[in-house]
């Protein structure tokens, strides 16, 4: 069946099942192999992608679905050369060992950061619930979202570094 998505604001036509899931149809037929298939049941986050703004598990969540919605992947996020202050963010902190688990996180935490601008390291934790990292990079994660906050708002005063960053939501 023939299926057209919106992926990254463009406009992608697949021949596919419309129950295929989504993580197979970005990887294996738009070759955007960011996302990545951890656990294929929704629990491990690796395969996260926003869907008009949402993070969802790609691996669970049927091409059906996604027609006629915007679909944003890791790869989307890159503006005109530039990365996203959330892929900075994640760079400067040093929040990835392996790497499989990043795109997964990135993808959820520029969800989060629409949702709240400014989180608690508490709602980081409630808000990236389901994305494990099995490298335990986890206060690293939370530093990068934090600072990902700040570049975010563009603000001329606050944590600039990635260890100001950790300590912004009060936690530590």
């Amino acid at each position: 069946m023939s299926i057209e998505l919106l992926v990254n604001q463009t406009t992608k036509r697949v021949e596919a099942d419309p129950d295929t899931s989504l993580l197979s149809v970005l990887r294996d037929y738009l070759d955007l192999t960011g996302s990545k298939y951890g656990c294929g049941e929704g629990q491990c986050g690796a395969c996260t992608v926003l869907i008009d703004g949402r993070a969802v598990r790609s691996c669970i969540t049927p091409l059906s679905y996604a027609q006629g919605k915007q679909i944003t992947t890791v790869e989307g996020l890159e503006k005109s050369g530039r990365l996203h202050p959330v892929q900075e963010a994640f760079l400067e902190a040093g929040a990835m060992q392996c790497a499989y688990c990043t795109s997964g996180m990135i993808m959820s935490a520029v969800a989060l950061l629409e949702r709240n601008a400014n989180p608690s390291d508490a709602e980081i934790i409630r808000g990236m619930e389901g994305n494990v990292c099995r490298c335990g990079t986890y206060p690293r994660i939370m530093a990068a979202i934090h600072l990902a906050s700040v570049k975010q708002k563009g603000a001329a005063h606050g944590p600039t570094d990635p260890d100001e960053a950790a300590t912004k939501g009060g936690g530590q």
